[in-house]
């Protein structure tokens, strides 16, 4: 659930990025500059998340769901990891992009690739005795789960 309100945030933050970038370049269409805004938007959301991770190690998501990113060594992140983890969490789309791409897949198998390819991306968290994903493995890093809030922290944070 976490990555599904993390999708909406994410959302949110494109739409704002491709505001400035749209009108500072005259874009009239989506394919005018496509890849220009491909390579403004992947930077963006790699400041959002690094930003984040480097800060308390949560995105606004993360903190709903009391998930927390750390180093192995259970330190907070450098940005070499943040950076890392970002550039190897897109392993969970690139994959099947590149295959549906390579095999000139049309209608339902665009689709179906990308999507084979994040399930299973999330299938390999069983391979791992730690149950993280690849790219946490391979970054350093690991996602946590933080303990529930006590009474005293709830009545507090409403207060």
């Amino acid at each position: 659930m976490a990555m599904v309100y993390e999708t909406m945030l994410m959302l949110a933050v494109l739409f704002v990025a491709t505001l400035p970038f749209s009108a500072l370049l005259e874009q009239r269409h989506a394919l005018y500059r496509r890849d220009d805004l491909q390579y403004w938007l992947f930077l963006v959301l790699g400041i959002y998340f690094c930003w984040f991770w480097r800060h308390g190690g949560q995105t606004l998501a993360m903190k709903t769901w009391r998930i927390r990113l750390i180093t192995r060594a259970g330190t907070a992140l450098s940005l070499r990891h943040a950076a890392l983890r970002y550039v190897l969490a897109w392993l969970w789309f690139l994959p099947g992009l590149a295959a549906a791409r390579y095999l000139h897949a049309q209608g339902w198998m665009l689709v179906l690739l990308p999507a084979l390819n994040m399930v299973l991306w999330m299938l390999a968290v069983f391979l791992d005795p730690d149950r993280q994903f690849p790219h946490d493995r391979m970054a350093g890093t690991r996602l946590v789960q933080l303990p529930p809030m006590k009474s005293a922290d709830k009545s507090a944070g409403h207060a």
